[in-house]
């Protein structure tokens, strides 16, 4: 028997947001896919129409388009598999229902929502709180199971809403192969006989799932870890469509948990933290409430993806950052772990920082002429990225220092306190004079004049350099300022030297008056 061909699924509802979680998953099976020659499939599960929100699904495929993951078949592609929402695939679903209902392993149940909360209640009542539909109950309720053959037709007849439940087996143990947690066993005792198609004619995710993934050739599932409680009812699902032989291997990714490990990180965690949860900003429909994305807040997707990647999985190495071909050669499922893994923000912005650290500084200087509010050239860009890449942990920050642009307006008042001393400026003179005179103004010529400068006058390079460094830039820290000076060039050296040394001796004479 031939080998079968990979083929992986992404199914998000359109109920809101894409949760980073389940861009981990799509991650998940994207790398999956790629690694094995396979496709990558997206698919809309829209069954529940009641919880649709406008907006979502487009902004679930931008999502991952922002993330790189490139999608095989979908809603915006043509296949013969298609198509690729759930909602327009309602008449595929039907003949499988019939089917189960023909073989006994599924019943029509005419149950009203009133009538299932009140049998809850007594069972509250009764100190029975997890009442269910099973084996046991079913037996009392209102289905083709219980009614008699001529009142089942005198409410179809009358077309009387009725869902459809699967007819759960009792006491029997399901059995299937998790490929990142080993074998599970569940015993049906513990399920229930869950709704599988519902009165208003659409299927509910259950039967879906399991009739796409069949239909469209499904070989590995790999989904969240919330779906692990389903897998027992889609295994039977599987075993009563007679599909047993074709069934996808499974794979129940780890939870991403909140920061300090204390739950699950959910949508309703975005920015309350601190950081967002989701990839792009999302503006909701009807609140007009903001929640704010990893691409607005100025990261790359590139380490969005990297960061997403070791929430669950590792190399088995010590290597941290990954591009997506090194991903995509080195994911594995063996190496998925099965506990849940902490959401480290701070982490994050480390992944940035590296990421930004290694783009060349013309891919940067691209990023920084979009941004600029200043009238320079992709060259002059490409310097201050040079001297600011190594300080800076995302791309936005390469711009915030107006000192590369401009004579500075504010101070700091710290060093100014802290550095400028009686004799500051006769030293700033003398050097600026010196400085004056060399025939090459460049970073290396202006550090070697400086230290051949201070050793001569036997002071210390802090005795003099904070002081240039407040003239120029107004800062007390920053970036070499030798290579500052070069950049900014000899004449706007000479002006700020002019302007800037006037100003802070004026200021250190009022100080010194009060």
């Amino acid at each position: 028997m031939s080998k079968r061909k990979v083929r992986v699924r992404f199914a998000p509802s359109p109920t809101g947001p894409l949760h980073m979680g389940g861009i981990r998953t799509a991650l998940y099976n994207y790398l999956f896919a790629k690694k094995n020659n396979g496709d990558f499939i997206l698919r809309i599960e829209d069954t529940d129409q009641s919880r649709y929100v406008k907006g979502a699904e487009k902004y679930i495929i931008n999502a991952l388009k922002w993330c790189n993951l490139e999608v095989d078949e979908g809603p915006e592609s043509n296949s013969s598999k298609g198509p690729y929402r759930q909602s327009e695939r309602k008449s595929f679903y039907k003949k499988y229902v019939d089917q189960l209902i023909k073989s006994g392993n599924a019943y029509y149940a005419f149950d009203k929502s009133e009538e299932l909360e009140r049998m809850r209640e007594l069972a509250k009542q009764a100190k029975m709180p997890n009442w269910q539909y099973n084996s046991i109950t079913r037996n009392s309720m209102k289905n083709s199971l219980t009614l008699s053959k001529e009142e089942l037709e005198s409410r179809f007849s009358k077309n009387e809403p009725c869902a459809v439940r699967i007819k759960m087996p009792r006491n029997e143990e399901i059995r299937f192969y998790d490929e990142i947690r080993g074998w599970i066993v569940v015993n049906t005792n513990n399920m229930d006989d869950k709704v599988i198609f519902k009165a208003d004619g659409m299927p509910t995710y259950h039967l879906a799932n399991v009739v796409d993934d069949y239909l469209m050739d499904i070989s590995h599932v790999i989904r969240g870890e919330e779906w692990l409680p389903s897998a027992p009812l889609h295994v039977l699902l599987y075993r009563y469509l007679d599909w047993e032989n074709v069934m996808p291997k499974f794979a129940h990714l780890p939870l991403i948990l909140k920061p300090d490990g204390n739950g699950k990180l959910s949508k309703r965690d975005g920015d309350r933290l601190g950081f967002p949860v989701f990839p792009l900003e999302w503006t909701d429909p009807q609140s007009k409430e903001i929640s704010s994305g990893y691409k607005e807040k100025g990261y790359f997707s590139e380490s969005f993806v990297n960061i997403l990647a070791f929430l669950g999985w590792n190399p088995g190495n010590s290597k941290e950052l990954f591009t997506m071909d090194e991903l995509i050669k080195e994911f594995s499922l063996e190496r998925v772990g099965k506990s849940g893994a902490k959401f480290d923000p701070e982490k994050a912005k480390w992944f940035n920082q590296q990421h930004l650290r290694n783009k060349s500084n013309s891919e940067l200087s691209s990023l920084m002429l979009e941004n600029c509010k200043y009238d320079v050239g992709n060259e002059y860009l490409e310097k201050v990225a040079e001297l600011m890449k190594e300080r800076a942990t995302f791309h936005h920050e390469l711009l915030s220092e107006d000192y590369f642009f401009k004579s500075f307006e504010d101070y700091d008042q710290r060093t100014f306190r802290k550095k400028w001393k009686s004799n500051s400026i006769s030293l700033v003179n003398e050097f600026f004079s010196e400085l004056n005179s060399i025939e090459s103004f460049n970073a290396e010529t202006i550090e070697n004049t400086f230290k051949s400068f201070v050793e001569r006058k036997e002071i210390g390079m802090g005795a003099l350099l904070p002081c240039l460094r407040l003239i120029l830039t107004g800062k007390g820290m920053g970036p070499s300022l030798f290579s500052i000076m070069e950049l900014i060039g000899e004449e706007e050296v000479m002006n700020r030297f002019k302007e800037k040394s006037i100003f802070f001796e004026n200021l250190f004479l009022e100080k010194s008056d009060l």
